[in-house]
Order: C-alpha cells, then sequence, then structure tokens
C-alpha cells in the first residue's frame, strides 16, 4: 500500500474527525484530489512563485487519467473574521469576494492576474487584525476597482450601495464625474 493510500484511508475511512482533523495538522503534504477522476494520484509537473510571491502555482497531473490541473497555495486567511452589518460574524472567504469582483468585471478588459492581485493586497492589509468590517471590504474594493475600471466600479458601487432607484445611480456617475474633472484640474495646476 502506498503512503498516499494509507494517508487516504486514515484520514476518511478510519478516523473520526477529531482525530481526522488532528492527523491533517500533522501532515504537511498531501496529494491533491484530481478534479476529473478524484484520484489522489498525481504528480506536481511545475511548481512556481506567482501573485508577486504571495502564492505557489502548482500544475499537476493525474497520474490515474493524465489530466493536467493547477493549484494555488495562499496565504491562510482563514483565521480573518468578518464583522457584517448587522453584527453578526462569519469567516473571510476570499472566494465569495472574488465572485462579487468578478460579477462586476464581467465582460470588461479586466485579466485574472489584476483581480487576483487586488484581492491578495487587500488581505494583507486586512490580515493583520482578525476582525474586519464589512462595510471596510466594501468600500476599500470599491477604492480599487475605481482605480482599475470605473464601469467595473459602478457596477460593483450599484449592488454594494444597493440603489434603490435610477436617481441613485445618476448620483454615483456625477459624482465620479467631479472628481474626474477635480483630478485634471490638480494635473493642470501641477503641470
Amino acid at each position: 500500500m502506498a503512503y498516499h493510500e494509507l494517508c487516504y484511508l486514515v484520514m476518511y475511512k478510519i478516523a473520526e474527525k477529531p482525530v481526522r482533523n488532528y492527523l491533517f495538522s500533522l501532515f504537511i503534504f498531501f496529494d491533491m484530489q484530481c478534479p476529473r477522476c478524484q484520484s489522489i494520484k498525481n504528480s506536481v509537473v511545475d511548481s512556481r512563485v506567482t501573485d508577486h510571491s504571495r502564492a505557489i502555482r502548482r500544475r499537476r497531473e493525474c497520474d490515474e487519467c493524465e489530466y493536467r490541473f493547477t493549484t494555488f497555495e495562499r496565504l491562510r486567511t482563514a483565521d480573518l473574521i468578518v464583522v457584517k452589518k448587522d453584527k453578526t460574524r462569519e469567516a473571510y472567504d476570499r472566494d465569495k469576494l472574488e465572485r462579487g469582483v468578478w460579477k462586476a468585471c464581467e465582460k470588461r478588459p479586466i485579466s485574472q492576474p489584476i483581480v487576483d492581485e487586488m484581492i491578495s493586497e487587500l488581505e494583507e492589509a486586512w490580515v493583520r487584525s482578525k476582525e474586519v468590517q464589512s462595510i471596510q471590504i466594501g468600500e476599500e474594493v470599491m477604492e480599487k476597482l475605481k482605480d482599475i475600471d470605473l464601469v467595473a466600479y459602478i457596477r460593483f458601487a450599484s449592488v454594494y450601495n444597493q440603489f434603490a432607484d435610477i436617481e441613485s445611480f445618476h448620483q454615483a456617475i456625477i459624482g465620479l464625474g467631479q472628481e474626474a474633472r477635480e483630478q485634471r484640474e490638480k494635473t493642470v495646476k501641477v503641470n
């Protein structure tokens, strides 16, 4: 019996949940499951640092079906707690934030690395404290999106600020126009 098969048996078939959690913490390396055939027998074909040294990208190949897939290792932000507007708390979920950002960026000329870098920069700031307010997350994401793409910013802001009518939407666009004019005036004065 191979090492990873033994690990699989112990982790998923034999051990009770508390024991399994303890054993998981002891194993530093555990094979990833193939998304196609669910086999845990795979090899790392390529490994490189990415996202400005904040993540490790591993290209893997399944030993069973030869399917290639990519995994990422990132700084663990699971200890970060989000305090919502109604004062309830929940664990931070990067995927949830990324889905929201991608909805705003849909059909815009924004690449995956730009979104990954934006979220990673924000997470670095948030992870310094144990809790972060959902309001802070929304505001900081909007500020970053404003620098990346104004259409994505307006889309995200319309959901985040819960625009109730056309007037709210119109006011946000007017505010952006005023900011752009002020920015141009500052640039002209400096030159």
